[in-house]
């Protein structure tokens, strides 16, 4: 913060394990940005999976000391309601020391109400498209392929889980959209500009870096996919451009991650060729990334795509639909395509197997690019929408906000709420 200004006092509610894996990374790495960025943070995570910046104070809510209430035996949705619950409880005991609340999705309903009774605004993180947008594209695309979806799959459809989203997205002050693909599908359903708020997410310098010795001459291209084996990534336009370029002759295309296994059986006749690579989960993904000319990531439904991030630190040049992010810039930082152009793909997949001199311009550029998306980086344009928030907040009339509040159902008086998890068992 600048001058003599104190610092910004955020209450940040993740109603899962923090630094673990895909969103719990993705809010891990959220609060060491915040906290670089000099916000005074009070987490309140479900339990904590890896250690936060000092000065950061953390609350688990579903975790005392080494006892940690397992999700399996709640249920997903009961957990989800049992942290948000108890946070909802607390906020009231500690207004008067929070500027803004920051939540994520179902784990959030009663928080939301409560900070609107206490007068103190929120930011709701929105790390993929409208639910509702999702759930029909991702139905469009699996019934066109012919794969069924499990029912417990993330993007199947569920009306409970659906409903209580889209109530979190009325409660909340600013929905935070990582990408304009993720604020375009909001806009599109009927929210205002002013409802949504941008910022981005980032990637580890430390973790992503280039490989300082060059390539060998002559060596044949190498294409690398990297995420969940999922209907919603694409996988299957990227494969089917592949074989269809030159490159595939002399290339290789190395797959990291696991299958839906459906959709593996469907995509097994181009997966058996031999320059495709299956490699299963990896836990070596930034020196894959390091050997690999291109990163491939065709999404159909994406919210920001961390991989392009982390290849364009890892000077891996990034192929994105338009899905994707706004850090790939066509021509610039990398190539961009329509959802579902596999020509497009093919042409842009054989265009730089055979011009070189593109390939190392792009690298060049996006690595250039590259201080400016990373996860400090990232902080400060969250503190930038934690600030762009609070000053639409104060200027908002006290009236509309209880409007709000009047409209969502089942309104309860947080101070009856538990204050822990001990308290809501009993």
């Amino acid at each position: 913060m600048a001058g003599n200004e104190r610092p910004l006092r955020v209450l940040y509610s993740f109603p899962f394990r923090l630094g673990a894996s895909r969103i719990c990374y993705t809010a891990w790495q959220q609060v060491n940005g915040l906290a670089a960025a000099g916000v005074d943070l009070l987490v309140y995570p479900a339990s904590l999976g890896r250690e936060v910046p000092e000065g950061v104070r953390v609350s688990q809510t579903l975790e005392y000391k080494k006892l940690r209430l397992p999700y399996r035996i709640l249920g997903t949705m009961n957990a989800l309601a049992l942290h948000d619950t108890i946070v909802a409880k607390r906020i009231t005991k500690l207004a008067n020391t929070i500027d803004l609340i920051h939540v994520w999705s179902l784990g959030a309903r009663e928080t939301l109400k409560a900070a609107i009774r206490l007068g103190i605004p929120t930011v709701l993180e929105r790390p993929n498209a409208h639910t509702r947008f999702a759930y029909e594209i991702v139905q469009k695309e699996c019934e066109s392929l012919g794969v069924k979806l499990p029912p417990d799959h993330e993007h199947a459809f569920n009306s409970g889980r659906l409903q209580k989203e889209e109530e979190e997205y009325r409660l909340a002050t600013k929905l935070l959209c990582p990408s304009e693909f993720v604020a375009k599908t909001f806009l599109e359903r009927g929210f205002s500009e002013e409802q949504l708020v941008r910022h981005l997410y980032g990637y580890d310098e430390s973790i992503y870096f280039p490989d300082s010795r060059p390539k060998p001459a002559g060596a044949g291209i190498t294409m690398l996919f990297v995420g969940v084996c999922a209907v919603r990534k694409g996988l299957h336009y990227a494969l089917e451009a592949w074989l269809r370029s030159p490159a595939s002759k002399e290339g290789t295309f190395l797959i990291a991650g696991e299958f839906l296994p459906a959709y593996r059986e469907k995509l097994q006749p181009m997966l058996s060729h031999s320059s495709v690579h299956v490699l299963g989960h990896r836990n070596d993904v930034p020196e894959l990334m390091r050997k690999s000319d291109l990163l491939i990531l065709p999404s159909i439904e994406e919210g920001f795509g961390l991989v392009i991030a982390e290849a364009m630190g890892s000077g891996c040049v990034p192929l994105a639909s338009d899905a994707c992010t706004d850090i790939c810039r066509h021509m610039k930082t990398g190539m961009v395509h329509r959802v579902g152009d596999v020509d497009t793909i093919t042409e842009q997949i054989t265009l730089l197997h055979k011009d070189r001199a593109l390939l190392a311009k792009l690298r060049a550029a996006a690595l250039a690019f590259c201080p400016e998306i990373t996860w400090k980086a990232a902080g400060r344009k969250l503190l930038g929408a934690y600030m762009e928030t609070l000053a639409a907040y104060r200027s908002a009339a006290p009236d509309h906000r209880r409007e709000i509040l009047a409209d969502a159902p089942h309104v309860r008086d947080c101070s009856s709420l538990p204050a822990t998890a001990t308290d809501a068992k009993s």
